[in-house]
This record gives structure tokens, C-alpha cells and sequence, in this order.
């Protein structure tokens, strides 16, 4: 046989991801596949079949995800939680049973390919999890509403766990972007406003609703839920084709070998992170806990606003805006455009009325010019004083270092070191050089 042929024979061999081991074992030891280039079918066996390719949140790398800003800053780790930190085994007949058990209407059944999701959120995903259990606190209730408005099993509020690892601002390698990974087309479709200053994408409320809508939308076209989570990750176009090669198959197990690569393994993920979110505890995971805030409104307004005029004229702090309204792709509000929403810590809404002619009356085009300059949680100013440094005395910021503390260490005022180095509010960081005299 040709080396060529054999290459050829080895990646048909190969289009399959894993699609036996999901099999529960009274199913056929032979399906049919479509190569590659898809003008051929051929009858493989289990024999030689590649490993499970995982959702794309499934494949980050650890450590980028925990080291992220707000995982740092309002998900910390819970020090009264006393579980060792490893994960039991259990027999299948234990994780059968435990699926069985979860009070949902759609299908959640188990097999290996599921397992194998599974143990990778309790092994090496542990961490991980521990972030979504501890930012489901603030996200899961804005997911369950809007599902809940278009009768939708709630389970799927887990959806976005595997979409987006409950990242407001993940951007898939296609583009796919928000907690719900809508693509700009349907985005828009479902009435996301995307532009150079907003993407509703990211918008955690009205992603969720535009979500809960296509979810519908789907289950209408198929009418059967794997169908529909399948479809979601892939797009009701490659469902139907999947459908047809299969001879017209609409069972998600019998036409899985014809699905796209990733999407194999989708649904299997989705059984698995309800699972894990269900019984963490039993698996030794801690949820970290959240220090966003369970209870927050909006304020609207009819002006532009500049995230930097909040701090300046209210104190609110700059990363929990962002967290917040994580729609505002450069912390303007386009209020000029049309009334737009700011979502608030429920303590600080009465706050902001207070303090509206002082929040609009700052100067729009500095803070736009400001905007640029943001990095991390400081504003850089756009006139530092310039007197002569002479004599100067200087300050490294070290981790726990506030401006008040620095005025009484060396003498002077809170005021008179912002004014030294041009600083509009208290926010300082390590490392941040700071002129104290």
C-alpha cells in the first residue's frame, strides 16, 4: 500500500473524537464515519479511536484563569473551609446514580466520554471550579431569571460554564465573545448592540435574555434538548447535516460521530459541569468566596459619562464599575446616543443621584483623554504637577500602603501627596512610585 494511502486511511481513522467511549455498551462496536474531505464514508471500529477534545473553556491554562483581575480581587480563597484537597474515587454505579438524582428535565445520562469530563473538572479543573462556584453566587440568579421568562429548564443556567468558564469578557479564537460565546451575526440577530463603545455581548442581563430567546428558538427547530445544546455550540446548520448523513437520525448519541470535532464533546461537558456544580463538595471543592455584590440597580442616563467622572466625583471604585458593566468596552457611557443603563452596587445608587451635577459637570473631553491613560486600577493624570522635584522625597507602594497612612508616616496630608502627583482620587498600587514630600 502507498505511504499516501496510508497517511489518507490514518486521518479518517482519526475524524472521529472519542466518539465510542461515549457509548453506552449495548450500542454497535461500528459506526459509520465521513472523512475529512467529505466525499467518502467508511465503517470503523472502536480500535484506535483519539482521546476526547474538550470545550475550549475546558482547555485554558489553570493559572491564567485564577490570575485574572477580578478573580484576584472579589474571589478569594474561602479559609474556613476545612476539605482535603483531593478527589475521591467513586464507582460508576455512584456518579449513575447521582445524575439520576439531579432535578432537571433534560436528559443528563452517563457514560465514558461523560466520566471523562467529569474527572477532568474534579482533577485538574478543581481550581477552576472553585472560581464558578464562587462567581455563580453573583452570575447564576441573572441566568435563571431569564430563562425562567421563556420557560427554560434551569439547568441550562450551567451553560455558561462550559461557554465561557463565567467570564464576562472571554473572547473565543473565533470570536465568539461574553458569558453566553454569541457570535457577532447572531448577536445582533437577537438584538445585542455591538460597536466601538458597547458590545451587549458582554452585557450580563441582556446577553442572558438574548440567550434564553435562541435556546428557545433552537428547541423549536429540534425539539429534542441535546439537540439543542449541540446546536448551540455548532449552529442548527451543522445539526441538519449531521442529521442527513446519519440517514436521518435525530438522536444526539446516533448522530454523533457526524458532528463537528468540538461539539462531540459539548454536550458530555454540559452533563458534566452540572454535575460537578451539584456535588463539588463531594469531590473536596471549595467554593471560593465573592465579594461582588448579591444586590444591585441601574441608573440611567441621557448624557455621556465617563467611568473616570464616577470616581472622581463619587468615589466608587473603577474595577468594580467595570466589573459590573463589563458592556462599556472603553468605560464610556454613551448616554448621548440613547439613555443608557449603569449598573450599581445597590449602596451606591443613592449616591449617584446625589452627586449627579458633580458627575456631569466634570469636564468630558479630559476624562475621554483619560480614559486611554487607565491602567489597572489608577487613573494617570493628564498635568502631573511639574514644580522642581528638589529635595523631593519619594515612596515605593508596597502591597497594603493607603495615601493615608503614607501622610501620617511622613508627616503631610492625604491631600497634599495626591497633589504632588497629580492623583484625582486614593487609588494606588504596588509598585507605583509616589512623591510623598
Amino acid at each position: 500500500m502507498k505511504i499516501e494511502t496510508i497517511a489518507k486511511q490514518a486521518t479518517k481513522s482519526l475524524v472521529l473524537l472519542g466518539a465510542l467511549l461515549c457509548w453506552p455498551s449495548a450500542m454497535q462496536a461500528q459506526i459509520t464515519v465521513v472523512d475529512e474531505d467529505d466525499d467518502e464514508i467508511e465503517v470503523v471500529d472502536e480500535q484506535g479511536l483519539e482521546e476526547i477534545e474538550f470545550p475550549e473553556s475546558m482547555t485554558d491554562n489553570l493559572d491564567s484563569l485564577m490570575n485574572q483581575y477580578m478573580s484576584k480581587t472579589y474571589l478569594t480563597p474561602d479559609n474556613d473551609c476545612q476539605m482535603k484537597n483531593e478527589n475521591p474515587t467513586f464507582s460508576k454505579e455512584v456518579f449513575m446514580d447521582r445524575l439520576h438524582r439531579m432535578p432537571t428535565i433534560m436528559e443528563m445520562p452517563y457514560n465514558d466520554v461523560v466520566q471523562s469530563c467529569i474527572d477532568r473538572y474534579t482533577g485538574r479543573l478543581r481550581r477552576s471550579v472553585s472560581f464558578f462556584l464562587g462567581a455563580a453566587n453573583f452570575y447564576l440568579p441573572i441566568f435563571e431569571e431569564a430563562l425562567e421568562a421563556y420557560q427554560m429548564p434551569l439547568e441550562l443556567k450551567y451553560l455558561p460554564v462550559i461557554e465561557s468558564a463565567l467570564n464576562p469578557t472571554a473572547v473565543s479564537r473565533v470570536g465568539a465573545t461574553g458569558l453566553w460565546q454569541f457570535m457577532i451575526t447572531t448577536g445582533k440577530a437577537y438584538g445585542l448592540e455591538v460597536n466601538s463603545l458597547v458590545d451587549e455581548r458582554r452585557d450580563p442581563v441582556k446577553a442572558s435574555y438574548a440567550a434564553a430567546r435562541y435556546l428557545r428558538d433552537l428547541y423549536r427547530i429540534f425539539g429534542d434538548w441535546n439537540l439543542v445544546i449541540a446546536a448551540y455550540n455548532c449552529g442548527p446548520e451543522n445539526i441538519n447535516k449531521a442529521i442527513r448523513r446519519s440517514g436521518g437520525e435525530t438522536d444526539y448519541w446516533k448522530i454523533y460521530p457526524y458532528l463537528p470535532r468540538e461539539t462531540r464533546g459539548y454536550v458530555p461537558a454540559f452533563i458534566a459541569a452540572n454535575y460537578v456544580m451539584n456535588y463539588y463538595c463531594e469531590h473536596n471543592i471549595c467554593p471560593m468566596n465573592s465579594q461582588l455584590p448579591t444586590k444591585t440597580d441601574t441608573v440611567v442616563v441621557n448624557q455621556n459619562v465617563n467611568f473616570s467622572q464616577l470616581v472622581s466625583a463619587c468615589g466608587f471604585d473603577l474595577q468594580m464599575l467595570r466589573s459590573l458593566n463589563p458592556q462599556y468596552r472603553r468605560d464610556i457611557v454613551p448616554g448621548a446616543t440613547k439613555p443608557s443603563a449603569i449598573r450599581l452596587p445597590v449602596a451606591d445608587v443613592a449616591r449617584f443621584i446625589d452627586m449627579q451635577d458633580s458627575i456631569f459637570s466634570v469636564n468630558s473631553a479630559t476624562d475621554k483623554r483619560l480614559v486611554v491613560e487607565v491602567e489597572e486600577d489608577v487613573v494617570k493624570p493628564a498635568k502631573a504637577d511639574r514644580r522642581s522635584n528638589k529635595g523631593a522625597q519619594w515612596h515605593t507602594i508596597k502591597r497594603g500602603d493607603t495615601i493615608g497612612g503614607l501622610a501620617r508616616k511622613y508627616r503631610t496630608t492625604a491631600s497634599k501627596i495626591r497633589k504632588l502627583n497629580g492623583l484625582r482620587n486614593n487609588n494606588i498600587r504596588a509598585g507605583q512610585k509616589l512623591r510623598v514630600r
